[in-house]
């Protein structure tokens, strides 16, 4: 199943290029960078070299689909779920 505006919540996460646009920690606000990892409640972000944990349910997130410079905008309580069942939410 490719990338789409519509299904991007329910695909891998790991490799996307994100942006933190809003976060309750405003200290994460306007970090960009690509997935790393993902837990159930968090995503690891590499930044300008390093390694940041951004808690998924307290901010709004961009991801860039790959491959088609398309960005959309993800509620970071949609994607608060382990990932495996996050994939199967349209399977």
């Amino acid at each position: 199943m490719k990338y789409t505006r519509r299904n991007v919540k329910c695909h891998e996460l790991i490799g996307l290029e994100v942006e933190v646009l809003e976060h309750s920690d405003r200290g994460l606000v306007g970090l960009s960078g690509r997935v790393l990892w993902e837990t159930k409640n968090m995503l690891v972000v590499e930044s300008s070299g390093r390694e940041v944990r951004v808690p998924k349910s307290f901010g709004k997130f961009s991801f860039k689909l790959p491959g088609r410079g398309v960005s959309v905008l993800v509620d970071g309580l949609e994607i608060a779920k382990a990932p495996e069942d996050r994939v199967k939410m349209c399977g």
